[in-house]
């Protein structure tokens, strides 16, 4: 996948997420590219590493900056204490307009991980994006409990019952997932 199709995708996302009643601050759009990359294989080529609040890419954070400086997307304040969202701009809009076979190929994949982010906070982001994490590279055919105290050991202020909560919708948003390959 070229740069301006990974950036489609991206564009796509931040669409229907806000459309889903998302905020889509940058974590939200870090997580929700996790989730699309690796639960569906889409090739957008974002390293992701385990960091401060779940899988981050620095690549991708590099990505939405240019997609800014290419007047793609804008940065929308928010009232304190939030961070800005990331909105389309017009530029964003006319680009989708000329890769509308990227967008077709890949509109479930959107609409599964949208339908799944919706209005969540960066809290339970960092929690589903960290077992998913945990689930993909660390330990993936663990079982929910032993995925569960991988991931209170990587994030110490995630108790144990939010973490096994994370684990095991996980597992369903997996199931789920295949249904939209």
């Amino acid at each position: 996948m070229n740069r301006l199709q990974g950036d489609v995708v991206i564009l796509s996302l931040i669409d229907n997420l806000k459309k889903k009643g998302s905020w889509c601050g940058e974590t939200h759009i870090q997580k929700a590219t996790y989730f699309l990359q690796e639960l569906f294989d889409i090739p957008l080529g974002f390293e992701f590493i385990l960091y401060k609040h779940g899988p981050f890419s620095f690549d991708l954070s590099d990505e939405l900056t240019a997609m800014r400086a290419d007047m793609l997307i804008r940065l929308q304040p928010q009232s304190r204490p939030y961070g800005p969202s990331l909105v389309t701009r017009n530029g964003g809009k006319s680009i989708k307009n000329h890769f509308s076979s990227t967008l077709t190929k890949y509109d479930n994949n959107i609409q599964f991980v949208a339908n799944k982010f919706r209005d969540r906070g960066v809290a339970e982001l960092e929690r589903l994006a960290t077992a998913l994490y945990v689930t993909l590279e660390i330990n993936p055919k663990g079982s929910s409990e032993s995925r569960t105290q991988c991931v209170t050991e990587l994030k110490p202020h995630i108790s144990m019952e939010e973490a096994l909560v994370a684990v095991k919708e996980i597992d369903e948003i997996i199931r789920g997932s295949q249904k939209h390959k």
